[in-house]
């Protein structure tokens, strides 16, 4: 007997992907992108790709500076807790620290956002601070992918990339080269933990109970997620001046690696980083960590920022102009050591009781 019923017509939403839902988030951030528009980007999102014109910009002869960066593992407590609406200035902020270390100003920024579903318009809050991340770094945000992929995530899930495009005039770029010894070590505080770290804070939580939904015990103002939550700090404003004017020689961005390792990959050869870290005080967040993880300081050293998101090299006779032109522009910054001959690398040292220190300690990394 032949059977009556018709062959099931399938469709893309069957299979978990929704159009539908994927047109109404790229009119829910028409909004969110248009704010973020400047001189040299005046296209809408929807085309193939986003143009930028340098020479709108005010650029002559420019390069170009190209950077990419996720936000790490920060993402989970992000999705395990409900704080999607902060991760993207995250996102932008550790694409546009990389650019402005290098004398580079972030011009246009594109974002990669997969995930298994859309729904419950997470993606418009990760994107809301996409934006105002870019609009904090004063670049454009272009265009995007938003991938909805069924299978590859867990429900609730989602992963995210940035990609920032900046120039930097022919010859006025940052390489670290006309840093010598003698050049002063300026510190900029950080916000937090910034971006990196978060695999060993995600283990102290696990391992040692803590309630994250609870007062921080350093803080009974904020819950202990929002303290470890708090975005990576945009440095390119504050910054941005003082490079055109060519007040700093070099400039390092605080990431994975810490103090130790990151210092040295703007030094030339024949310079070591020595920095003091009795020189400034250690962020509450910071001891409560290492104290939690009975973190040696060296290891402190060379896995957190430790409270300073950017270090700049500049020469003795500019280190007051830019610790007050930085405190106008609102940073917290600080003196914390000076460049001296050696071999190409950095050490960080403290007295005893410095980060919890028993005795004098140092750390050292050579490049």
């Amino acid at each position: 007997m032949a059977n009556d019923n018709p062959p099931e017509s399938y469709t893309y939403e069957d299979a978990g992907v929704s159009i539908d839902a994927g047109n109404r988030l790229v009119k829910a951030i028409g909004p969110l992108v248009k704010a973020t528009m400047r001189p040299g980007a005046d296209g809408e999102i929807g085309g193939f790709g986003g143009f930028f014109d340098p020479k709108a910009a005010g650029y002559k002869d420019p390069l170009l500076v190209a950077g990419n960066d996720g936000v790490g593992t920060k993402l989970r407590l992000a999705i395990d807790h409900d704080r999607h609406d902060t991760v993207g200035i995250d996102l932008v902020a550790m694409c546009v620290n990389d650019l402005i270390v290098q004398g580079a100003e972030p011009l246009f920024f594109l974002d990669y956002f997969a995930t298994g579903k859309l729904e419950n318009g997470v993606a418009e809050r990760v994107i809301a601070g996409i934006a105002e991340g870019c609009k904090q770094a004063g670049c454009a945000l272009i265009g995007g992918e938003t991938a909805e992929m069924p299978g590859m995530y867990a429900a609730g899930d989602y992963d995210l990339a940035g990609f920032c495009v900046g120039a930097v005039e022919r010859d006025e770029q940052l390489t670290g080269e006309k840093v010598a010894p003698g050049h002063v070590l300026i510190g900029l505080a950080s916000s937090g933990v910034h971006s990196n770290g978060y695999s060993l804070v995600r283990r102290l939580a696990a391992d040692k109970g803590w309630k994250l939904d609870r007062p921080a015990l350093f803080d009974s103002e904020r819950l202990l997620i929002d303290t470890l939550i708090e975005p990576t700090r945009i440095y390119v404003a504050s910054l941005l001046p003082l490079v055109r004017e060519g007040l700093i020689d070099g400039m390092a961005h605080i990431t994975g690696g810490g103090l130790l390792e990151n210092i040295p990959r703007v030094l030339p050869d024949g310079a070591h980083a020595m920095v003091n870290a009795d020189s400034w005080e250690q962020p509450r967040l910071m001891a409560f960590l290492q104290a939690q993880g009975n973190i040696e300081p060296s290891e402190m050293a060379r896995t957190f920022n430790c409270g300073t998101g950017m270090v700049l090299a500049v020469s003795p006779d500019r280190q007051e102009a830019v610790l007050a032109r930085l405190a106008d522009a609102g940073e917290t910054a600080f003196t914390i050591g000076a460049i001296e001959a050696g071999d190409r690398g950095c050490t960080v040292k403290g007295n005893q009781g410095t980060w919890s220190a028993t005795s004098d300690w140092e750390a050292k990394h050579l490049a």
